[in-house]
């Protein structure tokens, strides 16, 4: 197989980085499960953005504070400035925010915010945002996407990525020429008994840039998100009680419905808080309790979430729901640069995947979306004023990539390496 650019994985950020690419270049986009199952379609709160020139100063703190100070200042004032230019290329994408009656843009806050600065659509943001991507993707006559086709390996000669290693639907495997490479492979959740994360993301960036001796960055840096419904079956993926629930005004409280910790504090200190909590009380789960905020607020803004209670026995509006933290956001990854360039030449990592340090050792709640667009873009533009052609590829033993389990946990092997002190929660 020949290519221009391949991009591995189909969330907002290989997305929005396909759009951005030269319409005169063969563009193959690949990923591992079907379109539509990608974390980015799971993100529940909404997205960032620079709320008036008067709020730079407040989210720029907010950023810093929440990630510990250990964030890349550069990357951070960089995300900010591009935030409104990312959110009026998403509307004219078609991307429906929520409004107020006057058709103003309406804001919400969570956990760590300072102030009103996040956008949404109902709790969906995340499905609203990538599903307009998606429809955008399938315009474009230049690009090809690929399911149930998984990433196996990038092939570097001379520390310069020529192509990749597939593993294609119908279970043949083929060396792929490309000038440029792109790893949007998300990130590790799928390694944890706990997460929020589809199963089928087990952190294959990490593990093959691991496996070439790329520069990896803050992987240990897992984030736990506080508040997931408490379900016994560790099967299945862990369903988000997203933090604008909270900020909207939901309590958490012990076994004996008493109040235990601020709600709004960075998740981090959430987590830590409910973990204790439970310890105290020896319990598998603490109580959140949603019955103060205002039924119609509830259906309007978090419909889904709702909904999903409504299945499993609660009424949100007038009973209390078991919660439990889970893995959810990894924000560490492979080292990049401001365009978020590897290690390697030609071979670039955005979203999840990607370690730019916006996020230092904590993410603030709704920056995850806005970082992976803002840098896909960055990419993008990067790749757009440097075109190459495909390198003859080397060599390339097939044969090493046909034992699949094996080489699964492999790189799961090599993750957790990497990871460290994490893995207590594997």
């Amino acid at each position: 197989m020949n290519t221009d650019i391949i991009i591995a994985g189909c969330g907002c950020a290989g997305l929005y980085c396909a759009l951005h690419l030269p319409k005169d270049q063969k563009i193959t986009v690949i990923t591992k499960s079907s379109l539509e199952e990608s974390d980015s379609y799971l993100a529940q709160g909404g997205i960032c953005v620079l709320n008036g020139e008067q709020d730079y100063d407040t989210f720029f703190e907010d950023t810093m504070r929440a990630g510990h100070y250990e964030n890349n200042t550069e990357s951070v004032d960089i995300m900010i400035r591009s935030s409104r230019d990312v959110i009026e290329q998403l509307i004219s994408y078609g991307v429906d925010f929520c409004r107020n009656a006057d058709g103003s843009l309406a804001y919400t806050r969570e956990g760590a915010h300072s102030k009103k600065r996040i956008l949404y659509h109902e709790d969906v943001t995340g499905q609203e945002i990538t599903s307009k991507l998606l429809q955008q993707v399938k315009k474009r006559e230049n690009i090809t996407l690929l399911e149930y086709t998984t990433l196996l390996d990038v092939i570097l000669k001379d520390n310069c990525c020529c192509g990749a290693v597939l593993r294609l639907q119908d279970g043949t495997i083929v060396s792929v020429s490309a000038a440029y490479t792109i790893l949007a492979t998300g990130g590790v959740g799928g390694l944890y008994r706990h997460s929020t994360n589809f199963r089928h993301l087990t952190g294959d960036a990490v593990a093959i840039a691991a496996k070439h001796g790329l520069k990896l960055q803050n992987v240990d840096y897992v984030q736990i998100h506080p508040t997931t419904f408490y379900n016994k079956d560790c099967s299945e993926r862990s369903f988000l009680i997203s933090e604008s629930v909270r900020g909207e005004g939901a309590k958490l409280y012990n076994k004996n419905m008493e109040r235990f910790v601020d709600e709004l504090l960075p998740r981090d200190q959430v987590t830590q808080a409910i973990w204790k909590q439970m310890e105290e009380d020896g319990t598998d789960y603490v109580w959140e309790d949603l019955t103060m905020i205002d039924p119609k607020v509830l259906h309007r803004h978090f419909p889904n979430i709702v909904e999903f209670c409504a299945q499993k026995g609660y009424d949100v509006t007038r009973q209390c729901i078991p919660v439990v933290p889970a893995q959810h956001y990894f924000m560490g990854g492979v080292k990049v640069d401001s365009f978020s360039k590897s290690s390697a030449d030609r071979l670039y990592v955005i979203g999840e995947a990607a370690c730019n340090g916006v996020h230092g050792k904590n993410r603030l709640a709704s920056n995850s979306l806005l970082e992976s667009l803002v840098f896909a873009g960055r990419a993008a533009s990067q790749i757009s004023e440097t075109p190459a052609a495909p390198l003859p590829l080397p060599v390339v033993d097939l044969s090493q990539y046909a034992h699949r389990e094996q080489l699964e946990q492999a790189y799961k092997t090599l993750v957790l390496d990497q990871i460290k002190g994490r893995t207590k929660y594997v």
